[in-house]
């Protein structure tokens, strides 16, 4: 039975405040780190959960992405073009919204997605469960709870929050670009040699790598709100509530995080 990993430690992990949880949910974290290579090499990997949880959260997060997507596309391209014709720069109109979008919009929306829709749903399922007391009989029985049931989803959340960054990414820009040619008139040859002129490679694999760890941050607290829920269904509510807040401000602060190390350590960008 796992000791530092395990869910009774989760929920009993009791006392002042945010540092604790922070603590705990670090903690939980390196478990689930820990828990991929030993089920691996010992053949228990829950091959089968994983694949059932990447498609619960295929369909569950994919058409709100696509419906926050779209319009902040259209948003986006309207005040980028109305500002690049106030400072004369027309020409670099493609090149703001698409690295606009890489750098910061499709990340924070996949966030979004994942604190709103994922993270909640798997907070309630897991919280349902330890007030059934089901996580405390798989427990009794042995079972590794930790790599059984926080791990798929965990990965799970990963592989989606990357497959729906790369989605968000398609199709916010696609509609910078329809509204800049329908709307402002530019052109498209125009729009698309300013986004080869200044894009990089580098900027999409940021962007991915956001949304990787976004998808980590968001799993691991949800997972850990549910584990450690008590007071029945009301409990169950709290949980859930505190889950999605607590995402929002760790995702929102990671993205700051990581885009100030990125100009810090590549100032002019990667090649």
């Amino acid at each position: 039975m796992p000791s530092v990993e395990s869910a009774t430690a989760v929920r009993r992990s009791k006392g002042p405040g945010p540092l604790r949880d922070a603590l705990e949910m670090l903690r939980l974290g390196l478990g689930v780190a820990r828990a991929i290579p030993a089920s691996i090499a010992a053949r228990r990997f829950p091959a089968e959960e994983t694949i059932r949880q990447t498609w619960f959260t295929i369909t569950v997060c994919t058409l709100p992405a696509l419906a926050v997507c779209i319009p902040f596309g259209v948003i986006l391209a309207l005040q980028v073009n109305v500002l690049a014709q106030e400072v004369g720069a027309t020409g670099f109109t493609g090149a703001g919204n698409t690295l606009a979008v890489v750098r910061q919009g499709a990340p924070i929306i996949t966030a979004l997605m994942l604190s709103g829709v994922a993270g909640s749903a798997i907070c309630s399922e897991l919280g349902s469960r330890r007030i059934r007391e089901e996580i405390d009989a798989l427990e009794v029985m042995g079972v590794r709870v930790v790599e059984r049931v926080v791990l798929p989803r965990v990965i799970a959340t990963v592989i989606v929050s990357m497959l729906l960054n790369g989605v968000v990414t398609f199709f916010s820009i696609v509609t910078t670009l329809l509204v800049s040619i329908t709307v402002q008139d530019l052109s498209a040859g125009g729009y698309l040699a300013s986004v080869a002129t200044l894009a990089r490679p580098s900027d999409m694999v940021l962007s991915f790598v956001k949304a990787g760890i976004f998808g980590t941050i968001c799993a691991v607290v949800a997972s850990y709100k549910g584990l450690k829920v008590e007071n029945g269904p009301s409990g169950v509510s709290d949980a859930v509530t505190s889950a999605v807040v607590t995402n929002f401000v760790l995702l929102f602060a990671a993205n700051f995080v990581i885009s100030q190390a990125q100009s810090m350590l590549f100032p002019g960008g990667v090649a």
